[in-house]
């Protein structure tokens, strides 16, 4: 047994809601935590939004859902996660925020609590240096929608445990059903080192002029059986996060192809960062159910 049952999750945005979601639909308890009680309890409401979905397609009963619903507390002080078994930060992918959000959490989370990070692509290594504790910190790398998707990434560091790894990844199937697979302590980890340079491919695509975002995302779909098409896939997943993961790549291994190319940095200076802005390679302010209209 994992021992896991209450849950810290630092940090109440797309990601931070799913992996709260999960966990609370597993029947932990959980604490979402975000910088102010407002953004944590608007946190909380995505949540409650993604159960009526889910319940509407019949995924889980009404009294499911009650009950999830009733094993999530809100807060905006780090403290109150000090009983909490796992804490799971879900934070903005910036390097210096997160490392000092695992200072803090070092200092307030229970002596026997693992610290783990949703990052997408920064060496654990470097947020474990930040504790006292490295040998208690790890990746646990969620994917977007967390609730629909059934992988997680667990990355130990080379301080990170045996027992805190198959502790976390004992959680992560047996208690959340999810599949896992570990990966190096490398930037990127296994499916970003793959997937981003494919994403930033197809933005030096739009760039050049080679066809239109529509046309690659058609080719990638229709030629290659893909769900869906890169451009779509990186607007959902947030320019500004495929941009930082490009960069943390980049900064690890100098090879070009990791470097967000000039159109992706520029849209993300604009604010155009996909799905969550309502524009991107795609306008997602369109009325109506239909395909969203390319903007590139």
């Amino acid at each position: 047994m994992t021992g896991i049952k209450h849950v810290g999750v630092v940090g109440a945005g797309q990601m931070g809601q799913g992996i709260t979601e999960v966990c609370a639909r597993a029947g932990l308890q959980v604490t979402l935590c975000d910088v102010t009680e407002d953004r944590a309890r608007a946190g909380l409401a995505g949540v409650a939004d993604s159960l009526l979905r889910a319940e509407k397609r019949g995924a889980v009963t009404p009294e499911d859902r009650a009950l999830a619903l009733a094993g999530v507390s809100v807060t905006d002080d780090l403290s109150r996660l000090s009983k909490a078994d796992l804490v799971i930060e879900a934070a903005v992918e910036d390097e210096q925020a997160k490392t000092e959000l695992f200072r803090q959490l070092d200092k307030v989370a229970d002596p026997a609590a693992v610290l783990a990070s949703n990052t997408s692509s920064i060496p654990i290594a470097r947020l474990a240096a930040a504790t006292g504790r490295p040998e208690a910190v790890v990746g646990l790398h969620f994917f977007n929608p967390v609730p629909v998707m059934p992988l997680v990434e667990v990355i130990p560091s080379l301080h990170t445990s045996k027992a805190t790894e198959l502790r976390v990844r004992a959680f992560a199937a047996e208690i959340l059903g999810k599949k896992t697979v570990v990966a190096q302590d490398r930037a990127g980890f296994v499916v970003n080192s793959l997937l981003v340079p494919y994403l930033l491919a197809a933005v030096r695509m739009v760039s050049a002029g080679t066809a239109s975002a529509e046309d690659i995302d058609t080719g990638m779909t229709a030629g290659c059986a893909h769900p869906m098409g890169p451009l779509r896939l990186a607007d959902l997943i947030g320019l500004d996060t495929v941009a930082a993961i490009g960069e943390a790549l980049y900064e690890e291994y100098r090879e070009p192809l990791y470097a967000p190319p000039p159109l992706l940095r520029r849209m993300v200076e604009s604010g155009l960062l996909g799905r969550k802005s309502g524009q991107g390679f795609f306008d997602y302010r369109v009325a109506g159910e239909g395909p969203a209209r390319s903007t590139s």
